[in-house]
């Protein structure tokens, strides 16, 4: 039983218990088998000791040993009563995609409307319920412990919302009435204590793709291992989950990928099926007694599914587990292992009752008996208005049809009234005899780790819980070398930046300003690193709302893991930095100091870290937590005390630098290290001075001389440091450990706090997938949808007239198809590189497909399916291909890739276009431009009716369902009507059946047109398997096993099968019987040979080989085709606009996205400006306005962090679409630069209009007509921060090392650019090209000369210095020298005492000595121009070469 998924089920509190005392023989024996196969080679089948495992007998065996042993069961028996479900909107409502203009209204009125859900919430009499739908209209039943039910339906009738609710998840539900009952406790006690008892299991597979599938599963067991009550004296944890581990792994037939990552559809892992099981697997590892699994076949082989089905009936039997299953496509096997099935109808319960009923109960309602079909289609078929047929003689008028005169017939019928009945006597039963609820209750309590609440719905106390999840995370973490790796060399490189730039400071008053500025800089470049903690918690909601809902963990747990975890790595990574920035910077040199430092440093960052997280944490989306965090950015850099001192703070917002954690670490850094030092007066400091040819003043401090430093004392020239921050900064050392320390530690507690509290009680887990978004029809659209649904309606009158058959069997032409190619493949070979060294994933297969011919791809989970189809598409770009694939008997010829289309597994698209656009963007770029848009889109107009989408035309890609997606995936291939090839991966799973036989039967219609289509596929019908012509049948390790011609009801496929001594008995499918013959399931293979060897020496292998020879040799003959030369089939323009269109349309579609951009530059440039109100013509606001044009170069920095993200999700779309030579990589970036453009103009203008009329802008002599100047700098810093962040994004990887380099390039180019470290006093190393280099260095010489030209400076009262002339001199006399030479003025001229001296008279003298020319501003602004087009100019030559995507 190694393959099933269902096999983990095995896993539950018997089977554990089972395992812990291993009281029989047979668990010991199953143990050394398993060691056997452990050992055994992955690339071979299921060797013969898979026999030696048999679930119903081990299970039996570890049954009895528990109730000898006394251990209670856990029968749960399900009643659901009058359910019904309900969502918002109306019967014909729909949810429009939100707009720019609505996300700006919805910020403003946000707080009124939350304020206003609080009240109304304490008055619920004010509160209007909105318009809701039912989804499930009063359903009812019971489910009787040792039962299982299959749940039936079309898309759209309800599987997964019954599921959901029976699961007791009803979150995204607007109201959920009825009663639902679980061996007789409420679903609200059973959601707050027994929480994990009742799972449900989604159709999706989500886990940490970086993750091995033995790690996914060893965290899953650990926070459900069972405590010492559970397990032998003497058996450890780790024993006992290694044990159960392996066990899982060898039922469900994936050992061979315990040390495979689970990979996803752009980390290179596990197969599909494989991935599914693994899913599998963790679910049964939470050992619930009810489990609801959605779905859960998809991807797996018919053979798997029938073993994960048989595998889940033995549990339910044995165990007595309570199971609800939907299958889209089950077979007659699978049906039959069934007690129950519930049919649904858009929500109406049409019939439930036992299996064998079912289908005569149909068919007496008046439906046509097709005795051909199975059992579930033919249930399902009868609730879909374009499948069912009536019996004859009977019609519409006379047959229940539509989903209410179902319901009604069932509720009146036999089975309806027999249902009732055995509710309300189960019901009576559980009210009445309590025995099962407190068994239940008992071997719950029991279960639990020592000291455990038993009011707790975990089995792992809290702390076992964070434990758990820290390893979990640390792992995760650890095999990310790659960011590892980045985040070191970048912390390591930032630090020698910082410390070069500020190398060795000197003990005079040269080295204080500047002391505290690499003290600033160090601080603000480990405080703002944290800023990129904050998609990292948005990307894992999905598997954290899984797991909690699993019940494995506290929300709460995961944040104090994450902390823990990342400790090891932020700790080592913040001391390296900070000890090449102290010791370079040449800060105190001892022990104490440095420590002080690096302590003040590291939990500043802790704090920062834990703000940020916690933005991640309660913020829906990451546009919103990066409005907040912006809110907050701007203001803990400006009100830390160092840029903005303590008494130039407005009165109004001086509290924000008591609530500035980052002030705090401020204060006790320089504290740290001002106690320590004493400066000397020296160089500008003092006024009068020599220099320039001057020398009529003392070299060293006199009385007659002033030092300009803070703390100086008159005629002393050595300044206490302590003096110094008092008098400068109002700061105390006494301070650093009693104040600061504490309330940092308490600021970080603080944050901690709101993080458990968000999760635990606020826990944001994205959007709801299950609610369909839609775009404003216009006046086309609405014309098409308008034809579609009276075309809709038409065909189903037809069909229920029985025209539609008659007219399509007398339409069929014969095609002459003999100019099209074929391709064919021998000898096929594909190795991967792995850690161990190279594995073959496929070897010597061989093969060819026509044209006009159906070729299926079968193979077991893992065989290598997938592997053959993206060699045979050149879709690999890892490993080593051999073998020789052909068109016509000639190598590949260079338009292959347009000439073929790949329906891949994954459904990767541009989540903001709807299904008709994302159609007519694959047929107006794939399909060759000579073709008119007009048939292009009647063609789209065909494939949406074929994949019955027209209901869903207008909805968007990313509010789509499961099977929505799979059918839109399926059509944006079929728009490109590929010439030469169509590949599917897997088109059917995901489907319902009659959607299945839909698409199989429009493929069939598209191979008799002459397209030769390769298509793997999953638990096909018999039917189904017979719409094929060959099949090309895979077993593990990619071995060929048959290629050859199924024939007409499989005869010779079967007869190649029975000559080997593998009979297909008559009532069995061959699909799924040829599957189990090879020992693709659990079972053995029949016969005592590989059937790869069978193939090998068969005439049949012969034969094909002979085909492919004259298939070469026919193609050979024919003259060369003039191939195109072209790699697109459109021109590069019409790529472009088409591109640009859709990047543009997908940006308005994202108004979150935009209005953060706008809030952004908006909000950055305001609270700049409220600092800074109306400045006037001092020193301090000369310095001011520099400051205030500083904060321009701040702007990319934050930018860059909104706008990697995109660029990284929308490469991934590339990607995909790169394959299949859509358009081209240059298009790509192109598109995404010009989306950017018209935003960026418009946010440079907020910025600009918030700050130059507020602050008083425009008063040098360049006058106000100087900022529009500066208007013009501004958006093209604008635009440099987006070129940049697209650049930095298509340099990288993955989000999470781009956002690593923004604090790197953000420091470094705001570092050098002159003002940070004056031009002068700038290294000269530094000096003579980083500040050339530096974009910024344009942006503030441009800036800062137009608005300070000619600007007059007069200094207010405590802006002199004041000096005394000597005795009998005028300060005239004395001074007047000094300013010819160095400039400023002298403000009492004729006074003999108390000279005030301002050190500027005009604007001109504060930047000409920064190598800044008003001259020059032309020339800068076109110099920032020019990297604004050298960043696109990367991203665009980073787009062809770097797409990190291997596979």
């Amino acid at each position: 039983m190694a393959d099933t998924p269902a096999d983990t089920a095995t896993l539950n509190d018997d089977n554990f218990d089972a395992l812990s005392r291993q009281l029989t023989k047979h668990s010991v024996g199953a143990r050394q088998s398993l060691e056997k196969v452990t050992d055994a080679d992955p690339e071979k089948g299921q060797e013969d000791t898979e026999e030696s495992f048999d679930l119903r007998e081990y299970l039996t065996s570890s049954n009895d040993a528990n109730q000898r042993a006394g251990i209670k069961h856990k029968n749960v028996g399900v009643i659901w009563e009058d359910l019904q479900v309900e969502v918002p909107g109306g019967a014909e409502s729909k949810i429009y995609v939100g707009t720019l203009g609505g996300a700006v209204v919805g910020f403003f009125l946000g707080p009124f409307l939350w304020l206003w859900g609080l009240f109304a919430g304490l008055f619920p009499k004010l509160q209007k319920p909105g318009p809701t739908k039912a989804i499930i209209h009063k359903s009812s039943g019971t489910l009787k412990p040792g039962e299982m039910c299959l749940v039936l339906g079309c898309p759209g009738a309800g599987c997964t919302t019954f599921l959901r609710t029976i699961a007791n998840q009803r979150e995204g539900y607007s109201n959920v009435s009825g009663e639902v009952t679980y061996a007789g406790i409420t679903a609200e006690e059973m959601q707050k204590y027994y929480k994990g008892e009742v799972v449900y299991n989604q159709e999706d597979d989500i886990h940490i793709a970086t993750l091995t599938v033995g790690q996914t599963l060893k965290f899953a067991l650990s926070t459900k291992t069972p405590g010492p009550n559970g397990r032998l004296p003497g058996i450890s944890r780790k024993e006992f989950d290694g044990e159960v581990e392996d066990l899982l792994l060898r039922m469900l037939n994936i050992p061979h990928t315990k040390n495979t990552l689970v990979g996803d559809e752009f980390v290179r892992g596990v197969s599909g099926g494989e991935r599914k099981r693994v899913s599998i697997a963790e679910m049964m590892a939470t050992r619930a007694r009810v489990q609801c699994w959605d779905n859960s076949t998809r991807g797996l082989d018919a053979s798997t599914a029938l073993d994960f089905v048989r595998s889940l009936r033995v549990m339910t039997d044995i165990l007595g587990q309570t199971t609800f299953v939907s299958l889209y496509q089950a077979s007659e096997s699978i049906y039959d292992l069934f007690d129950k099935v519930l049919v649904l109808d858009k929500g109406h319960q049409v019939f439930y009752g036992p299996t064998s009923e079912a289908r005569a109960y149909f068919e007496g309602l008046g439906y046509n008996p097709l005795p051909r079909q199975t059992t579930p289609d033919y249930l399902t078929g009868c609730t879909d208005d374009n499948e069912r047929q009536f019996a004859p003689g009977r019609s519409l008028k006379d047959v229940p049809s539509t989903p209410e005169a179902l319901d009604s017939a069932y509720r009146y019928s036999q089975f309806g009234q027999a249902s009732e009945d055995d509710l309300k006597h189960y019901k009576g039963r559980m009210a009445i005899e309590k025995e099962d609820q407190e068994a239940f209750r008992l071997a719950v309590a029991a279960d639990k780790k020592k000291g455990v609440s038993r009011s707790s719905p975990y089995t792992l106390g809290f702390s076992g819980q964070v434990w758990a999840l820290t390893k979990r995370q640390f792992q995760t973490r650890w095999q990310d070398r790659f960011q590892i790796y980045t985040s070191y060399t970048l912390a390591i490189a930032l630090a020698f930046v910082i410390g070069a730039a500020y190398y060795k400071q000197p003990l005079s008053s040269n080295g204080a300003f500047t002391r505290g500025g690499v003290i600033f800089a160090a601080l603000l470049t480990t405080c703002l690193d944290a800023f990129g903690e904050m998609p990292g918690q948005m990307l894992g909601r999905p598997i954290l709302k899984k797991q909690t809902d699993f019940s494995l963990y506290r929300p709460s747990a995961i944040a104090l893991a994450n902390l823990f975890a990342d400790i090891p790595f932020s700790a080592t990574r913040v001391l390296f930095f900070n000890i090449i920035v102290y010791f370079l910077s040449g800060l105190h040199p001892s022990a104490g100091g440095f420590f002080t430092f690096h302590v003040f440093n590291y939990v500043a960052y802790l704090s920062m870290q834990a703000f940020f997280r916690m933005f991640g944490l309660i913020c829906f989306s990451f546009d919103s937590a990066f409005r907040l965090a912006v809110f907050f950015i701007p203001n803990f850099v400006e009100y830390t005390g160092y840029i903005l001192p303590v008494d130039s703070m407005p009165r109004w917002l001086f509290w924000i630098y008591y609530i500035n954690p980052v002030s705090y670490a401020w204060q006790s850094c320089m504290e740290n290290e001002f106690m320590r030092i004493s400066l000397t007066c020296d160089g500008n400091s003092v006024i009068p001075r020599n220099g320039f040819g001057l020398s009529k003043y003392p070299d060293m401090l006199s009385v007659n001389q002033a030092c300009t430093l803070f703390g100086a004392e008159s005629g002393n020239a050595l300044i206490s440091g302590r003096n110094y921050i008092r008098v400068g900064y109002g700061l105390d050392p006494a301070d650093l450990w009693r104040r600061n320390f504490v309330v940092l530690v308490g600021f970080f507690l603080v944050f901690q706090i709101a993080q458990l509290l968000a999760l635990e009680f606020y826990p944001q887990y994205g959007f709801n997938a299950s609610i369909s978004i839609y775009a404003h029809e216009t006046d086309e659209t609405r014309r098409l949808n308008e034809a579609q649904r009276a075309k809709k309606e038409q065909v189903a009158s037809e069909k229920t007239d029985g025209k539609l058959e008659k007219e399509s069997a007398g339409s069929e032409k014969k095609v002459d198809f003999s100019h099209r190619r074929a391709l064919t493949w021998e000898n096929l070979n594909y190795h991967v590189p792995t850690p161990d060294g190279p594995r073959r994933l496929l070897h010597d297969v061989l093969g060819f497909v026509k044209p006009g011919t159906l070729t299926a791809l079968m193979g077991a989970s893992g065989a290598g399916k997938t592997t053959c189809l993206d060699v045979l598409a050149q879709r690999k770009n890892i490993g080593v291909i051999s073998g020789d694939i052909l068109v016509d008997g000639r190598p590949l010829p260079p338009d292959f890739a347009r000439g073929t289309a790949y329906a891949e597994q994954m459904d990767v698209h541009e989540l903001t276009a709807t299904v008709r656009e994302a159609l007519r963007f694959s047929a107006y770029l794939r399909q060759p431009q000579h073709v008119s848009q007009e048939e292009k889109d009647a063609y789209v107009e065909e494939v949406i009716e074929l994949l019955e989408l027209q209901n869903l035309s207008e909805a968007l890609v990313f509010s789509l369902g499961v099977e929505a997606r799979k059918r839109l995936t399926i059509g944006v291939e079929l728009a490109s009507k590929p010439e030469l090839l169509l590949f599917l991966d897997e088109p059917t799973s995901g489907l319902d059946a009659q959607s299945a036989w839909n698409l199989v039967r429009f493929l069939r219609k598209l191979a008799d047109q002459g397209q030769a289509i390769l298509c793997t596929i999953h638990q096909p019908s018999s039917l189904l398997f017979e719409s094929f012509d060959r099949l090309l049948l895979l077993e593990r390790g990619g071995e060929t096993v048959y290629f050859g011609d199924i024939g007409q009801d499989s005869s010779i496929l079967r007869d190649y099968f029975a000559r080997h001594g593998a009979v297909c008995p008559s009532n069995v499918n061959p699909a799924e019987y040829m599957l189990e013959a090879i020992g693709a399931g659990v079972t053995a293979r029949v016969g005592d040979r590989d059937w790869k060897d069978v193939w090998l020496d068969s005439p049949e292998y012969q034969q094909a080989k002979r085909e492919i020879e004259e298939i070469k040799k026919q193609g050979l003959e024919r003259p060369p085709r003039q191939s195109e030369t072209s790699t697109y089939a459109t021109s590069f323009l019409y790529q472009v606009r088409l591109v640009g269109q859709r990047n543009a349309l997908a940006l308005w579609r994202m108004p979150d996205y935009i209005f953060t951009r706008f809030f952004v530059c908006s909000f950055i440039s305001l609270f700049v400006s409220l600092s800074l109100l109306q400045l006037g013509n001092s020193v301090r606001d000369l310095q001011f306005r520099v400051f205030a044009i500083f904060w321009v170069v701040v702007l990319p920095a934050i930018v860059m962090t909104q706008i990697e993200p995109l660029f990284l999700h929308n490469r991934r779309i590339f990607i995909r679409e790169s394959s299949s030579r859509i358009y081209s990589p240059y298009v790509f970036a192109i598109g995404q630069v010009i989306g950017e453009i018209p935003y960026s103009f418009i946010c440079g203008l907020l910025y600009w209009v918030l700050m130059v009329y507020p602050i008083g802008f425009g008063q040098g002599s360049a006058g106000l007509n100087g900022t529009g100047f500066q208007l013009l700098i501004i958006i093209f810093m604008v635009l440099f921060g987006v070129t940049l962040g697209q650049m930095v994004a298509a340099l990288s990887p993955s989000v999470q090392v781009a956002v690593l380099l923004n604090p790197f390039l953000g420091l470094v180019l705001a570092t050098f650019c002159g003002v940070t470290i004056p031009y002068p006093t700038m290294i000269k190393f530094w000096r003579s090209w980083l500040y050339h280099l530096d974009p910024y260095t344009r942006t503030l010489a441009s800036m800062v000369s137009t608005e300070l030209n000619g600007l007059v400076i007069r200094c207010k009262p405590d802006e002199f210095a004041i000096f005394n002339p000597p005795d009998g001199q005028t300060c005239a006399q004395w001074g007047q020298d000094f300013v010819d030479v160095f400039g400023g003025y002298i403000d009492n001229l004729n006074d003999t005492a108390a000279c005030r001296y301002c050190q500027f008279s005009v604007g001109n003298e504060f930047f000409e000595p920064l190598n800044i020319s008003f001259g020059n501003r032309w020339r800068d602004a076109f110099i920032l121009l020019a990297f604004v087009i050298f960043n696109t100019l990367v991203t665009i030559v980073a787009s062809r070469y770097l797409r990190y995507a291997k596979r």
